[in-house]
C-alpha cells in the first residue's frame, strides 16, 4: 500500500509541475523573443551610460585635477551623478516610448503576425509580455546600469580624492544613500506612474496602420485645443504634464534631480492619479488584447 501511495502521489507532484511551469514558459520565451528583436532595449541604456564614463573621466582629468582649491576639486567629482542617472534613465524613457508604438504594429506590418498566431500562444501572453519590456525590463535594466556607472564614477572620483589627501567617505555614503531614491523612483514613475502612457501607445500599436505616433500623440493634442479654444483653460493639458514628468515633480518643485530630494510613499499610494491610471492601463492592455485577436496584418 505504501509502495502505491508514493507511487500515485509522485505521479501527481510529476503532473502539477508541469502544469504549473506550462503556464510561464510562453510568457517567459515571449519575454526573450522581444529581447531577442529588438537589441535597442540594453543597447541604448549601455551607449548613453558609456557616454556618461567617457564625460566623467574627461572632466576627472582636466576639470577637477586643474582645480587647485580641494574644497572646489571635490564639488566638480560630486556634480555629475545626478546628471548621468537622469541620462539614463531619459535614454530608457525613449526606448520604452518608441519599442511601444512598435510593438503590436511592427508584427503586421511585416506580417510576422500570421506565424505567431499559429502557435498556441494566447493574445493575452503575447501583450502582456510586450507590456512587461517597459513595464518591468527596462526599470531592472536602468537600475543595474545606473548602479554599475556610479560604482565606476565613484572609483575614479575615489583616486582623485584620496591622491589629493580628501576623505572618500561621504562620497560613497551618499552614492549609497541615492541608490535607494533611485529605485524608489524608477518603481513609483517609470512604473507605475507612467503605466498608463505605455498602455496606451500598445493600444495605438494595435490599432493603426501607420503613423503611430501620429495616431498616439493626436488625441491628447486636440483636446487640449478643443479645450484652449472652447474654455480658455489649460487642465488637459497640466494634466499630461502631470503624468509625464511625474508627481515628484509638481509636488517637489521640479527641477533635475528632483527626484533626489525626499519621497513619500503614503502619500504617492494614496494618490488618486495613481489609482485612475492603473485602471486606465488595465483598460488599454485589455483594448490592445483585443485588437490583436482581431486585427490582421497590414
Amino acid at each position: 500500500m505504501n509502495t502505491q501511495s508514493n507511487a500515485v502521489s509522485g505521479v501527481d507532484a510529476q503532473r502539477v509541475v508541469p502544469e504549473a511551469m506550462a503556464e510561464t514558459r510562453p510568457l517567459y520565451w515571449s519575454v526573450r523573443r522581444e529581447l531577442w528583436e529588438n537589441r535597442s532595449i540594453f543597447i541604448a541604456p549601455l551607449a548613453a551610460a558609456g557616454l556618461v564614463v567617457f564625460g566623467f573621466l574627461i572632466a576627472t582629468v582636466s576639470r577637477a585635477m586643474a582645480t587647485r582649491d580641494l574644497a572646489q576639486r571635490a564639488a566638480v567629482l560630486g556634480q555629475p551623478y545626478t546628471f548621468a542617472s537622469g541620462l539614463i534613465m531619459a535614454t530608457a524613457l525613449l526606448v520604452g516610448i518608441f519599442y511601444s508604438l512598435d510593438a503590436l504594429y511592427g508584427e503586421r506590418r511585416d506580417r510576422s503576425i500570421l506565424f505567431w498566431k499559429s502557435l498556441p500562444v494566447s493574445d493575452l501572453t503575447i501583450v502582456l509580455a510586450k507590456a512587461s519590456i517597459p513595464l518591468v525590463v527596462l526599470p531592472l535594466l536602468t537600475i543595474g546600469i545606473i548602479v554599475v556607472t556610479q560604482f565606476v564614477m565613484a572609483a575614479l572620483s575615489s583616486l582623485v580624492l584620496l591622491g589629493s589627501g580628501l576623505s572618500v567617505a561621504t562620497l560613497w555614503t551618499q552614492l549609497v544613500e541615492s541608490q535607494g531614491m533611485l529605485i524608489y523612483h524608477l518603481i513609483t514613475v517609470h512604473v507605475l506612474w507612467h503605466a498608463p502612457i505605455y498602455c496606451w501607445l500598445l493600444l495605438v500599436s494595435a490599432w493603426a496602420r501607420r503613423l503611430t505616433f501620429v495616431w498616439a500623440a493626436l488625441p491628447p493634442l486636440a483636446i487640449a485645443v478643443v479645450e484652449k479654444i472652447a474654455f480658455n483653460t489649460t487642465h488637459f493639458a497640466n494634466l499630461m504634464g502631470y503624468r509625464l514628468s511625474g508627481p515628484e515633480h509638481y509636488d517637489m518643485g521640479g527641477g533635475a534631480g528632483h527626484f533626489m530630494l525626499g519621497a513619500d510613499p503614503g502619500k504617492f499610494l494614496s494618490s488618486p492619479g495613481l489609482w485612475i491610471g492603473l485602471m486606465l492601463a488595465g483598460l488599454f492592455l485589455a483594448g490592445a488584447v483585443r485588437l490583436r485577436r482581431y486585427q490582421g496584418p497590414i
